[in-house]
């Protein structure tokens, strides 16, 4: 059986740099993407997997501002000295021996959603996600497992259970609820993790929550009520595209670590 290891490039990439308080400067970029690499060949050589998925944000324009005009409006840019540097990233990847993926019009948690729930799908082996993107976590409820290369820890579904209070199959609906203000999504105001988790577990999903709300006489019943259109966007807006089309094969994220430079 084979291994499928998904690298949220990104991921590694901005919290690499930001971990630099130094001001934007071509060196500070140089000296991050020198350190991404690095962690690169570490996530290589400890999971040794026989397939990478190395999923990179296009940037720009996703399917997401469609819904939501709106959607990461207050999020700070990339740094262009760190954005104009990443053609040449992805050169040294390939020498690596990887393909990345960058998907116009899509990011990468969505291209990840795709190859891991083909994988799986298909019953082809493990799957590790390396990332610490919240997200991703639904992804376990289908069988994957997450890696933060950061703090050198597994994340499955006992993780997400004690840190969110739901298991990963019910994350979708509490990211919806509790909203997410570096992505601008709205939620149900003055609703965070605690009450819906709360929520969750008393009523199971959104859909018997919004059917519960309609007796609730408390500020809360009246809150979802009001709410409930932004709710339903926001449900929208933290769902994974699964249908990507990502333009590469299995054979293309084939990974062989005797080949790689």
């Amino acid at each position: 059986m084979g291994k499928l290891l998904a690298i949220d490039g990104l991921n590694i990439v901005r919290r690499v740099y930001e971990a630099n308080v130094e001001p934007d400067t071509a060196a500070k970029a140089d000296a991050a993407l020198r350190h991404s690499l690095a962690s690169f060949r570490k996530l290589l050589a400890t999971h040794q997997p026989t397939h990478v998925l190395p999923a990179f944000d296009f940037g720009g324009h996703t399917w997401r501002h469609d819904l939501y005009p709106q959607y990461r409006e207050k999020r700070e840019p990339m740094p262009e000295v760190l954005k104009e540097r990443l053609p040449d990233f992805y050169m040294q990847l390939s020498a690596l021996g990887l393909k990345v993926v960058s998907v116009p019009e899509v990011e990468a948690d969505d291209v990840i959603a795709t190859g891991v729930m083909r994988w799986l799908g298909e019953g082809r082996g493990e799957t590790v996600i390396a990332s610490t993107d919240k997200d991703l976590h639904v992804l376990i409820a289908h069988g994957a497992v997450i890696w933060d290369h950061f703090k050198s820890e597994w994340h499955d579904s006992k993780w997400v259970e004690q840190k969110f209070g739901v298991p990963p199959e019910m994350l979708a609906d509490l990211l919806a609820l509790m909203g997410d203000v570096s992505d601008s999504i709205p939620g149900v105001s003055k609703v965070g993790v605690k009450t819906a988790a709360k929520l969750l577990q008393s009523y199971g999903n959104i859909e018997r929550i919004m059917t519960g709300a309609g007796i609730l006489k408390d500020s809360l019943g009246e809150r979802l009520r009001r709410d409930s259109v932004q709710l339903d966007l926001s449900r929208k807006l933290v769902e994974l595209k699964t249908d990507v089309r990502m333009g590469v094969s299995w054979n293309m994220l084939a990974y062989d670590a005797a080949q790689a430079d």
